[in-house]
């Protein structure tokens, strides 16, 4: 995937894999409907909360916004690593799912760090600006 695209477009764009990835899921048999609506939920889910965080009110909420995409992207992982290692699926279709997911994570995990960062440094600024006056 392109490294430049923002994680907007990203999830969005991995959001409709997911969907694509399901239907298929959804052509077999048992086990494989009900794994796919919970792949489904928290597939979708990544995308559409990364979307929301872009009308957040403010820095907590974009952080609180962007950690549920986090562990939705988490959860996504462990769907997907259940399919593969039970061999429900074929490795090799959802493998690059799996790395995107993984990729997704990543990203997730920086960006959250780096909100609680700038939150914590103004806070810390707040509280020496308090303490000289």
């Amino acid at each position: 995937m392109d490294k430049d695209i923002s994680i907007t477009d990203r999830t969005k764009a991995f959001a409709i894999r997911i969907i694509k990835a399901c239907s298929f899921l959804d052509e077999k048999a048992g086990v494989c409907r009900t794994l796919s609506k919970q792949l489904l939920r928290s597939g979708t889910s990544i995308g559409a909360n990364v979307h929301e965080s872009r009308s957040a009110q403010s820095d907590k909420d974009f952080l609180h916004k962007m950690e549920i995409a986090l562990k939705e992207a988490r959860e996504t992982e462990y769907w997907l690593e259940i399919l593969i290692e039970s061999e429900v699926v074929d490795k090799s279709k959802f493998d690059p799912l799996l790395r995107e997911a993984d990729e997704i994570v990543k990203i997730l995990v920086a960006s959250t760090r780096k909100i609680k960062n700038r939150l914590n440094e103004n806070k810390f600024l707040k509280l020496d600006a308090t303490e000289r006056n």
